[in-house]
């Protein structure tokens, strides 16, 4: 009932106003309405820092909505934690690591090493390591291609050029079975010998 009050008369859109330059609220919303007051028609020219300020700020708004609701629903509320990142750093384990650093702290949002173990923690650290690696590679992997591409075959036996292979994930269906055997062996090497954690490393 609320909400349609405010639909039907506080936040209703007088006819030669701004848009969201309501009768009952007026500019930046104010909710003029519940003294019994009526806003005057807003000056876009005079107010027009205070109104893009408001516009990107509710742009900002709505994604931050999303992303709280997004977090709450899957996650939980976690708490202080779940708005300062380091509000309850103190009660977390590794806090003295590499990588607790600003604005988010430490940073385990699932919570993974929240029970301490040490192994538990030194290997998820070494894949999210190796990941970051890799997928600053991905990026440059996607914005290189944009400017310069290999000169010559990437598949001499069917003609296929380095050109002719279009860039992002339409790759995917060009690049030949060979060429992925290719990647997934060099891949495998890279695991096994070159980016193998030594012990005590």
């Amino acid at each position: 009932i609320f909400i349609a009050f405010l639909e039907l008369f506080a936040l209703r859109q007088g006819e030669g106003r701004l848009p969201g330059d309501t009768v009952g609220c007026g500019k930046l919303g104010l909710p003029v309405f519940l003294v019994g007051g009526k806003s005057s028609p807003c000056d876009p020219v005079a107010n027009e820092r205070s109104l893009n300020a408001e516009i990107n700020n509710g742009r900002l708004a709505m994604v931050a909505i999303v992303g709280m609701i997004s977090q709450n629903g899957f996650l939980g509320t976690t708490g202080p934690s779940m708005w300062l990142p380091g509000a309850a750093l103190p009660q977390r384990a590794f806090e003295k690591e590499l990588g607790v650093t600003m604005p988010m702290r430490y940073w385990d949002p699932l919570g993974l090493a929240s029970d301490g173990e040490s192994e538990a923690f030194q290997r998820r650290r070494m894949a999210e390591i190796k990941n970051g690696r890799v997928a600053m590679w991905a990026c440059m992997g996607y914005i290189v291609p944009e400017y310069y591409r290999f000169p010559g075959y990437l598949s001499p036996s069917q003609g296929l050029e380095f050109k002719d292979v279009p860039n992002g994930l339409a790759a995917l269906s060009k690049v030949p079975g060979e060429g992925w055997a290719q990647i997934g062996i060099f891949i495998a090497f890279l695991e096994l010998f070159a980016l193998r954690q030594g012990e005590g490393r």
